[in-house]
């Protein structure tokens, strides 16, 4: 119901289907960042979420390329949130490992699986930019996006980073189901009074999924 809304908004799709529609990525996220905890394998569990996200990248650029709605392109990725989410849960796994039995070690993995989504947003603020000149080449453009299409970073993710967020502070809080409540509620108050998805669908988003509308 939220993607109907999303989609045909401008058709006078009425907004209750987005309010109704919002509730389910929240669910997705606790769901997943309590799997996380339980799974005995981290690494498979990752593999298919970023499995998944390619799953749904392919889909949609066929979808997009098959049926045309004036401007309107697919760009929503679940998993690639769900995917983030992970790597960032299990750099806050090493860190406080790292902490508690003074690991320099799994500090620096830590902090090295916490900097992989934002050095894998690089390339697309790259392209971004190269777009805007005027004598780019448009193929060597639409190969570039295509590829970075299939590399989550944190500026590419559904919902914005701060749906990351939320899914890591569910885990870190998951032994507290008060402590995550008032989390969803401030997150909730956040994404409210400031759409953290607006600036990045506007100057970024939409540049790096160009190909989708070639």
């Amino acid at each position: 119901m939220d993607y109907i809304h999303q989609m045909f908004e401008g058709m006078g799709v009425p907004l209750w289907l987005t309010m109704l529609g919002r509730l389910v990525f929240p669910i997705f996220l606790f769901l997943a960042a309590d799997s996380f905890h339980y799974t005995h394998d981290r690494l498979a569990y990752l593999r298919r979420l970023l499995y998944m996200s390619w799953f749904m990248t392919i889909g949609n650029a066929i979808i997009g390329n098959v049926f045309h709605s004036g401007n309107v392109g697919l760009m929503n990725n679940a998993f690639s949130t769900f995917f983030i989410t992970g790597i960032f849960i299990c750099s806050w796994d090493l860190l406080t490992k790292g902490l508690r039995d003074k690991s320099y070690k799994e500090l620096i993995q830590g902090f090295g699986v916490f900097l992989l989504p934002i050095l894998s947003s690089i390339p697309v603020v790259v392209l971004a930019g190269i777009n805007e000149i005027p004598h780019a080449n448009p193929l060597v453009v639409q190969i570039v996006a295509s590829i970075l299409s299939l590399v989550p970073s944190i500026i590419m993710v559904e919902g914005g980073f701060v749906m990351v967020i939320l899914g890591l502070l569910f885990y870190i809080f998951r032994t507290n189901r008060m402590a995550q409540i008032i989390v969803l509620a401030i997150i909730s108050v956040i994404a409210h009074l400031f759409d953290p998805t607006t600036v990045l669908d506007d100057d970024l988003r939409c540049d790096s999924y160009v190909f989708l509308q070639w």
